[in-house]
C-alpha cells in the first residue's frame, strides 16, 4: 500500500543485505488542520455573531455592504436593549424593598444607561444594577466619574477590586478605606537598633501583591503612595471595622503610627458595590502583626 510522503516522517533508516528497513510514523500534519480548522470555524463564527464576516466569505455569498451595515447596527442595538433590559431586572431585585426617591436625576440616568447598555456579563451586569439600586435609594451615592472608571473596568478588574476589599479596613463612616501594610514606632534612644520597630503586613501573601495594586492604581481606585497615619501617644484610640466586623487599636507605646494604602474617593464609592467578605486567616494575621503596638480589641 503506498502512502502519501505528506503523512508520513521517516525516522531511521538503515541499509543492509535484507535492503532498506524504513521506520515511519503519521505526522500530527492532519491533526494541526483539523485545529486549525476547528479555530477557523470558532472565529468566522464570532465574527457572523457581529456581522463582520462580509469579506470572509466567498464574493457569491456576500450580502450588500449596505444591507450588512444596516443588519450589524440592528443586532448592536438588540444587544443594547437586552443588556439593559436584564440590568433593570437585576436592579430590581435589589431595591424592591427599599423606598425609592421621588425625584431621580434624569440626566445621572440617561448617562447611566449610555455607559452600562455595552455590558453583557452577567458579573458586571449585576454590579451595574448594584450601582443603580444605590443611586436610586440615595441619591448622589455615585458620582458620574465613578460610572466612566466602572465602564472602563473589566472583570478582572472588578475581581481585584474584591480582593482588596476583602483585606481593607474602614472607618466608622465607611468613606475611608485603607490597606494596612505595617505599623511602626519613630525611632528613640531606646529602640533606635531594635530589629521589631517595624512590624509588616504582607498582603502577597493574601492574593495582592504589588502589580495587583499598581493595576488597581492605574484604574483611580486606590493611592499607589504609602500613607501613615498621624503619631499616635500611649493610649490613644482608633477606631475601624473590618468587613462588618469591630476592630479598636489602642497604642501600647508612644510616637506610634499605622502604614497603609488608601483607597481614592472613586475607589471608596465603588467599594460599596462589593459584599462584606472576611478573610479569617488575613485578619488574624493583622492583629497579631498590630499587637506589637497596640492593644487590639475585635469584639
Amino acid at each position: 500500500m503506498s502512502k502519501d510522503k505528506s503523512d508520513v516522517v521517516i525516522l531511521e533508516k538503515n541499509v543492509n543485505k535484507d535492503g532498506d528497513n524504513t521506520a515511519i510514523v503519521k505526522s500530527n500534519k492532519s491533526t494541526q488542520n483539523s485545529t486549525e480548522a476547528g479555530v477557523s470555524q470558532q472565529f468566522l463564527k464570532l465574527a457572523k455573531r457581529f456581522v463582520i464576516d462580509g469579506a470572509l466569505l466567498p464574493e457569491e455569498k456576500q450580502m450588500l455592504i449596505e444591507d450588512r451595515t444596516v443588519k450589524r447596527a440592528r443586532l448592536s442595538q438588540l444587544r443594547k436593549q437586552q443588556n439593559i433590559e436584564n440590568i433593570m431586572q437585576k436592579t430590581l431585585g435589589y431595591c424592591a424593598s427599599f423606598e425609592i426617591g421621588q425625584r431621580t436625576d434624569h440626566d445621572w440616568f440617561s448617562r447611566y444607561i449610555a455607559l452600562s447598555e455595552e455590558v453583557s456579563n452577567p458579573t458586571m451586569q449585576d454590579l451595574w444594577a448594584k450601582i443603580l439600586a444605590g443611586e436610586l435609594t440615595k441619591p448622589g451615592a455615585f458620582s458620574f466619574k465613578a460610572l466612566q472608571v466602572f465602564r472602563d473596568m473589566s472583570i478582572y478588574d472588578a475581581k481585584l477590586l474584591a480582593k482588596a476589599c476583602s483585606l481593607a479596613i474602614k472607618d466608622p463612616n465607611k468613606k475611608n478605606i485603607r490597606l494596612i501594610t505595617g505599623a511602626y514606632q519613630q525611632p528613640g534612644l531606646f529602640n533606635f537598633f531594635s530589629k521589631q520597630r517595624q512590624q509588616y503586613c504582607n498582603l502577597s501573601h493574601y492574593g495582592l501583591n504589588y502589580a495587583d495594586l499598581l493595576a488597581l492604581s492605574e484604574n483611580h481606585l486606590i493611592y499607589l503612595q504609602e500613607s501613615e497615619s498621624s503619631l499616635l501617644s500611649k493610649d490613644d484610640s482608633l477606631q475601624f471595622t473590618y468587613n462588618g466586623l469591630p476592630l479598636k487599636l489602642t497604642a501600647k507605646k508612644s510616637n506610634v503610627c499605622l502604614q497603609f494604602y488608601k483607597f481614592t474617593p472613586l475607589g471608596a464609592e465603588l467599594a460599596h458595590l462589593i459584599s462584606d467578605k472576611s478573610n479569617d486567616e488575613f485578619f488574624d494575621h493583622l492583629k497579631n502583626m498590630l499587637t506589637h503596638y497596640f492593644a487590639v480589641n475585635s469584639d
